[in-house]
């Protein structure tokens, strides 16, 4: 084991879309873990959207980074020295750890890969935050029916397509939004989604829309927000339901643009728009775990990874994901166990 612990900090808060010079990659020594400690080697990281939100000095659910703090994410990892009886050396657990290859975790920060039946880098997506995610906002809050019309933007994401197969499984007619001709494939013919639009190259969404969806739209799953809602939104069916899980297109603008109202539209559809945070389902993710692990051992739900190697490449893998470059989960590998 190397004695030296690379990590990635704020530099500097992003202005529009973050830039390399953001970020910085520094080193520091390994110590040993303290009473109640343990030391893991990170294997893999996950790079999400929210991650955007933690570089700006404004108010949201959770406190912006700090300038010199190591950016939050979250890691599966191997327990290298434990100084605790909750792990033992060999263990491996997820946690959010952060962009670093080593770290020190407590029994309150970490938890055990609790699916050994599973490939481990599940819990970075289908089975972690992104598939909790799907999970609880899809079910708790879109309340979809079977024959409901659920459409889902950024819907070969990490979220999106979990969302999707979901919906599907319920018993609605699903229809997807990604950013090119692969994406809108991969929905459609692998993961099984009714329709799919590549909203890049459709000159009319509106009209997208109205022929995949000729019965409006019962449940609007927005990852995205923007120009894509604001088509969606005069679409809802009688009582539709709008989950807002993201706005990954207003992430990076300087100046937030002024949008059309939904008032009316909600209004006249006897409508409801909820925003969704994950914590807010702790207690129960352990029963959605436990079922999307079920319909991924029954082949019913797939997952995509994108997989990049090495530490000093999450910077810019994290611009990709922010441009929309990803393809599925988008994940860095620190450590290669083989």
């Amino acid at each position: 084991m190397q004695n030296i612990n690379r990590r990635v900090v704020l530099a500097s808060r992003p202005k529009g879309y973050p830039e390399l010079s953001d970020f910085e990659l520094v080193e520091a020594p390994i110590e040993d873990p303290d009473p109640g400690e343990a030391l893991v080697q990170a294997r893999y990281l996950s790079l999400d959207p929210y991650m955007r939100g933690r570089m700006n000095d404004s108010r949201s659910y959770v406190p912006p980074l700090a300038i010199g703090e190591v950016i939050v994410g979250a890691i599966v990892g191997e327990v290298m020295r434990t100084n605790t009886d909750a792990f033992a050396v060999g263990d491996i657990v997820e946690g959010r750890l952060g962009w670093q290859e080593y770290a020190m975790a407590r029994p309150d920060t970490v938890r055990k890969v609790p699916f050994p039946d599973i490939p481990e880098t599940t819990a970075l997506g289908i089975l972690g935050m992104p598939g909790l995610t799907a999970y609880f906002s899809l079910l708790e809050i879109g309340r979809p029916i079977a024959g409901d019309t659920v459409v889902v933007s950024a819907a070969s994401g990490a979220v999106g397509a979990a969302v999707g197969q979901i919906a599907k499984l319920t018993g609605c007619r699903v229809v997807g939004i990604a950013g090119s001709d692969e994406k809108v494939a991969y929905i459609r013919d692998e993961l099984g989604f009714d329709a799919a639009i590549n909203h890049r190259t459709t000159e009319d969404m509106g009209a997208a829309l109205d022929e995949a969806c000729p019965d409006r739209v019962d449940v609007y799953f927005d990852n995205v927000g923007g120009p894509i809602t604001d088509a969606v939104i005069p679409r809802l069916a009688l009582r539709g339901r709008v989950v807002i899980c993201g706005q990954i297109s207003q992430y990076n603008l300087e100046e937030q643009p002024v949008a059309p109202s939904v008032l009316r539209h909600l209004l006249i559809n006897q409508a409801r728009m909820e925003g969704f945070i994950v914590t807010s389902f702790s207690a129960k993710f352990e029963e959605g775990r436990a079922r999307l692990a079920q319909w991924i051992r029954d082949g019913k739900l797939k997952y995509c990874e994108d997989i990049t190697d090495g530490i000093e490449s999450a910077p810019e893998q994290f611009i990709e994901l922010m441009r929309g470059h990803n393809f599925g989960k988008k994940l860095i590998r620190l450590h290669d166990p083989a």
